[in-house]
């Protein structure tokens, strides 16, 4: 049992275990593969850090790209830039790669969820460990993260809807 499974157990959100090959290259759409869901459900966790010193958390299908302008006015800040693995591994605990989006965050620290994942019946998260995934669905993924949910990927919605 991994610390994100304990988090979930303990909140009482429902979830299931999925596992691949740890030779599996890295990334969410070769998890996507592994698994053989659709490259849309699994959920790329990236940090990012902003010009206030400040690092946040983002989840996006990994079939997208972050809008830069859209991350840059949620988040409040002109100067962001993707973490790099130092600093991904100091703020998170974890290695690039199987980064569970909740149960490490401090409090204060902040999350951001795109709205398209909401389209999806079941996403696939990263457990902490390569191999290990945890496919939940998108409500309980929100609850479990305490994100905030904004349109990070569609250049043609508003970022809040």
């Amino acid at each position: 049992m991994l610390p994100a499974h304990s988090y979930l157990d303990m909140l009482h959100i429902p979830y299931t275990l999925a596992n691949f090959s740890s030779s599996t290259p890295k990334g969410a759409a070769n998890v996507a593969i592994a698994l053989r869901i659709n490259e849309n459900q699994t959920v790329k966790t990236l940090i990012f850090s902003t010009d206030k010193g400040e690092e946040v958390l983002v989840m996006v299908g990994s079939n997208k790209n972050v809008i830069s302008g859209h991350l840059k006015k949620v988040v409040g800040s002109r100067n962001i830039k993707l973490a790099n693995q130092d600093i991904v591994l100091e703020t998170t605990g974890y290695q690039i790669g199987s980064i569970p989006p909740f149960a490490w965050q401090p409090d204060g620290f902040r999350s951001f969820f795109d709205l398209e994942l909401l389209n999806e019946k079941v996403l696939a998260v990263g457990a902490g460990v390569w191999g290990n995934e945890i496919l939940i669905s998108p409500l309980d993924l929100l609850k479990a993260s305490s994100a905030i949910a904004v349109n990070l990927t569609n250049h043609e919605l508003p970022i809040y809807i």
